[in-house]
């Protein structure tokens, strides 16, 4: 690690991305905080392919500050519905929230006041700080770490320690001026160039000075931690119907799928006496559907079982928790639930 290293790795990637980097990604235009706190935020997790059209759609409903505030948390979560870790939409409604009463509807432009706000962290702080406001504060994600790690390969396996030797590497590497183009590169380069497999070495404009291409050990760097396998979780859901409307529930907000609407849980149902239902002996023995859905730290097996209408005690559920196609549109849900009531929906 020296000085003139990373004096080159700036000078070298600014040059690269004027020519080659990303300049069309649709929070650029046009670039103002707002824009780039909400990709920002889609961002964390996700990739920039998958973001595009999440973000051109929430941005068409909700173009400020005041747009969010004016509408329902449902709503905000209804605009995510698909793009998962909703304790994100909830977050930019509680800071929209903030912004609006204490800021004049605006984000602060320094690191240390956006990280008091709900949802941004040090790296999204500085992403935010550099692109919206041009300061210099560099950016530490999974593409930057990666191409740290390389550039001057660093062999430590990730830990709290690791990541911050890799923040001083990029707080050395961060440019003083042209903070926006420098954060945009950097993201630009680790998604472009020094990708977790079979990167493009020979096109990326810093690769005569990565500590890891010149001893052939690329492929080496980040050091991983051990991959476990995820474990496999099952959940049996009940599709209580009437006529074509379906009844929904409001998950707690702390949880897997915190604050969304879904399709009531078996186990939740069988416990209470407000349904008056023994579903053991009602429910068919095969499932209505099966689908597979993959979270982040476990899969998820689900079973929809349906209960016929004729035994049903409708009477007994909340009326306010029945709903047909287009007031589901309007709800925060998830995709799995998205999948079986669409095929609820379209079933004759």
């Amino acid at each position: 690690m020296n000085d003139h290293n990373a004096l080159f790795f700036q000078t070298a990637l600014l040059a690269w991305f004027d020519e080659h980097g990303r300049h069309d990604l649709p929070w650029q235009h046009p670039l103002d905080s707002y824009r780039i706190w909400i990709a920002e935020i889609m961002l964390q997790q996700t990739q920039v392919k998958t973001v595009i059209p999440y973000f051109r759609r929430f941005i068409e409903r909700f173009p400020d500050i005041l747009a969010l505030v004016s509408a329902s948390e449902d709503e905000v979560l209804a605009y995510w519905s698909g793009l998962g870790y909703y304790r994100r939409a909830r977050y930019i409604y509680q800071t929209a929230y903030i912004l609006h009463a204490h800021h004049q509807g605006c984000l602060p432009d320094t690191v240390w006041a956006l990280k008091s706000l709900p949802g941004i962290g040090a790296s999204t702080a500085a992403a935010i700080a550099a692109q919206a406001f041009n300061v210099p504060a560099a950016i530490l994600d999974g593409n930057v770490k990666r191409v740290l790690s390389r550039y001057f390969k660093i062999s430590a396996p990730p830990s709290a320690k690791n990541d911050r030797k890799l923040q001083q590497l990029a707080d050395l590497c961060m440019a003083k001026t042209r903070c926006q183009a420098y954060t945009q590169a950097i993201m630009d380069l680790g998604a472009l160039c020094c990708t977790p497999s079979q990167p493009h070495c020979h096109v990326c404009p810093v690769h005569t000075h990565c500590q890891a291409y010149l001893t052939d050990e690329v492929a080496l760097y980040p050091v991983k931690k051990l991959k476990q396998l995820k474990p496999t979780k099952t959940q049996q859901f009940l599709l209580l119907t009437q006529e074509k409307q379906v009844y929904l529930i409001k998950r707690p907000t702390t949880g897997i799928w915190g604050g969304l609407w879904c399709l009531p849980e078996i186990h939740d149902l069988d416990k209470t006496s407000t349904f008056n239902l023994k579903l053991d002996k009602r429910l068919s023995a095969q499932p209505f559907l099966t689908l597979k859905h993959t979270l982040t730290h476990f899969h998820l097996f689900i079973e929809v079982y349906r209960l016929p209408e004729s035994v049903q005690t409708s009477h007994t559920l909340n009326e306010a928790n029945w709903f047909d196609a287009p007031a589901c549109l309007r709800l925060g849900l998830p995709k799995p639930v998205t999948t079986i009531l669409e095929q609820f929906f379209d079933t004759p």
